[in-house]
């Protein structure tokens, strides 16, 4: 190694002694994260991404809620069994399917619509409308209903363990305004 490349190494060692590091190198050891100055916030301190992971887990997973009706986890379940992987646009009649089938209702629900799901809930099946404004933080089990627009049905599915599910299946909540949570207490 020529002589003059080696107070580079050396410099570089001295101005990265206060940042964290990898496993050296050979004689080089590669910096986790990176020093500058920022003209608004002054000295910050940056990590370095040293790759791309695509499972990292954006949201956690679901909690299993004692009070909710254990007839409705297993809903969720019956209706996740018969989705698809995409929609076929009969979210509300997988759901009502469901619900009949795992007993947490016992007349097959009238509405066309699903962004009426929750109000016939209510009225005709003892249902709660539970205070929960975040998708995620529902309850296993539990009945979603969105508004996707005046002249549009809606969107109604079950909070599942790692997602959601109606007529398909989704890691991700819908990007429509919620209009409630809804779930009968057991």
């Amino acid at each position: 190694m020529p002589a003059e490349s080696q107070p580079a190494i050396s410099s570089f060692a001295s101005r990265t002694a206060g940042t964290r590091t990898s496993p050296a190198v050979g004689n080089y050891a590669a910096p986790k994260s990176f020093t500058y100055t920022d003209p608004t916030a002054g000295r910050t301190t940056a990590e370095i991404l040293r790759g791309y992971q695509p499972k990292q887990i954006v949201h956690p997973f679901a909690k299993i809620d004692p009070s909710v009706d254990p007839r409705l986890p297993r809903a969720a379940t019956i209706a996740q069994e018969r989705a698809r992987a995409y929609t076929r646009r009969r979210c509300w009649r997988y759901v009502k399917e469901a619900l009949l089938a795992s007993g947490a209702i016992d007349s097959y629900p009238k509405s066309v619509n699903a962004k009426e799901a929750g109000d016939e809930l209510v009225r005709d099946y003892g249902f709660k409308r539970l205070a929960i404004k975040d998708p995620y933080a529902a309850p296993i089990g539990s009945v979603l209903v969105y508004y996707k627009g005046r002249h549009r049905p809606g969107h109604v599915e079950f909070r599942t363990k790692d997602g959601f599910v109606s007529d398909f299946r989704s890691k991700t909540a819908q990007p429509h305004p919620l209009l409630g949570v809804y779930a009968k207490r057991g």
